[in-house]
C-alpha cells in the first residue's frame, strides 16, 4: 500500500477557489485537454487554466452547445469534436492530436454521469456510468499517451468522488450481468475506477515524468451531475434549498464551483506535487486514508462529521493493476500497442 497518502500542508483549504490556486502560476506555452470542459466544474478549471496561459481544448460531442457555454464564459478555449462513450470518436480525437506533433502537459478527466435510475449499457454492452467516467477517459489517456510523454512533464488528473465510498470495483460482476443493479453502487464503483486508475497511470508514466492524481471536488449542487438524482432527493440531502438555490456550506462540505475547481486545478499545476503522484486529494491537498471501519452509509450521514479520505481499496496497487488489465481487455487496447 502506498505510503504518500497524507496531507503536505498545501497552504489552501476547502474554501479556497480557483483563483487563490492559480495565482501566480505560468502556464503559457502549455497545452491542456479538459474534458467536461464547457460546463460545471469542467468549464471553471478549463477556464482557470486558460486564464494562466495555457492552451486549452476541450473535447465535446455537442461542439455548438460547447463553444456557446465557453463564449458564455468570456471564451478563451478551443472546442473539438469527441463522443466519451464511442471508441471510434476517441481515437479520431487523440489521434488528431498526437499527430500535431504538440505535447500534452494537463490531462484532465472530469466528464462524468451519476446515478443513472435505470440499468444502461454502452454499445459494447459496458454498463454505462463505468463505461463513462472510467472507460472512455482509460481510452482517451492511452491514445493521448505518446502526446503526454512529450510533454517532459506531464499531469493526468483523474476526478473521482466521496462517492467511491458506495462501492470497490466488483471484478467478478463490473457489468451488472449477475447482481442487481443499484444507481449508486454503479456510480461509486466507477468512483472508484478513476482512483485505481490514477494509480496505474502513475505507475505507469513516473518514468517518463507521466504523473497522476485523483480527487474529490466536494458537494456542489451546481452543476448538471445530478441531472438524474432529481430535485427532492437533493433538497432532502440538503444539497438545494427550498427555492431550488445550490447550498454553499462548508461545514457539510458543500461548495460553490470555484471551490470545488480548486482541487482540479491544485492537481494540475501545484509545484508541491512535484515528484509525487498516485494520490488522492481534496480540500486542495492529498487526503489521509479512512481508518478501517471508518465507512458509513453516505445517504444518511451526517455530512458535517464526514470523513474526508480515501479508502484503502481505491488505492490498493493490485486492484490498480487489475482494473488496468480488465480495462485493456474490455477496450482492446494497451501501451504496447
Amino acid at each position: 500500500m502506498t505510503t504518500a497518502q497524507s496531507p503536505i500542508n498545501s497552504g489552501f483549504s476547502r474554501a479556497s477557489t480557483t483563483i487563490d490556486i492559480i495565482k501566480g502560476v505560468d502556464l503559457v506555452g502549455k497545452v491542456a485537454i479538459v474534458t467536461g470542459g464547457y460546463s460545471g466544474l469542467g468549464l471553471e478549471t478549463a477556464r482557470t487554466l486558460a486564464s494562466a496561459g495555457a492552451r486549452v481544448i476541450v473535447p465535446a460531442r455537442d461542439v455548438e452547445r460547447a463553444r456557446k457555454a465557453i463564449a458564455e464564459a468570456g471564451g478563451g478555449m478551443e472546442v473539438q469534436f469527441m463522443d466519451l462513450t464511442d471508441p471510434g470518436s476517441i481515437d479520431d480525437f487523440a489521434r488528431d492530436f498526437v499527430e500535431t506533433g504538440l505535447p500534452l502537459h494537463l490531462l484532465v478527466n472530469n466528464a462524468g454521469i451519476m446515478a443513472l435510475p435505470e440499468l444502461k449499457r454502452d454499445s459494447q454492452g459496458n454498463e454505462l456510468q463505468f463505461a463513462t467516467n472510467h472507460l472512455g477517459h482509460f481510452r482517451l489517456t492511452v491514445r493521448l499517451w505518446a502526446a503526454l510523454k512529450r510533454a517532459g512533464g506531464a499531469r493526468v488528473v483523474s476526478v473521482s468522488s466521496a462517492g467511491h465510498r458506495f462501492s470497490p470495483v466488483v471484478f467478478d460482476d463490473i457489468n451488472f450481468e449477475h447482481r442487481d443493479y443499484d444507481p449508486f453502487k454503479a456510480y461509486g464503483q466507477s468512483k472508484t475506477a478513476n482512483i485505481l486508475f490514477a494509480v496505474g497511470v502513475d505507475q505507469r508514466g513516473k518514468e517518463d515524468d507521466i504523473r497522476a492524481f485523483s480527487l474529490h471536488p466536494g458537494g456542489i449542487a451546481a452543476t448538471n451531475l445530478g441531472t438524474h438524482v432529481g430535485v427532492e432527493m437533493l433538497k432532502n440531502t440538503g444539497f438545494v434549498d427550498k427555492n431550488d438555490r445550490p447550498v454553499v456550506d462548508l461545514s457539510r462540505d458543500l461548495k460553490s464551483v470555484p471551490q470545488g475547481a480548486a482541487t482540479h486545478v491544485w492537481c494540475a499545476v501545484s509545484p508541491k506535487l512535484d515528484g509525487m503522484g498516485g494520490v488522492y486529494c481534496a480540500d486542495s491537498d492529498i487526503t489521509p486514508m479512512i481508518p478501517k471501519g471508518g465507512s458509513v452509509d453516505l445517504g444518511t450521514e451526517d455530512r458535517s462529521k464526514r470523513l474526508i479520505g480515501v479508502e484503502a481499496y481505491a488505492i490498493d496497487p493490485d486492484a490498480a493493476e487489475g482494473l488496468w488489465r480488465r480495462s485493456e481487455a474490455l477496450t482492446g487496447i494497451s501501451l504496447r500497442r
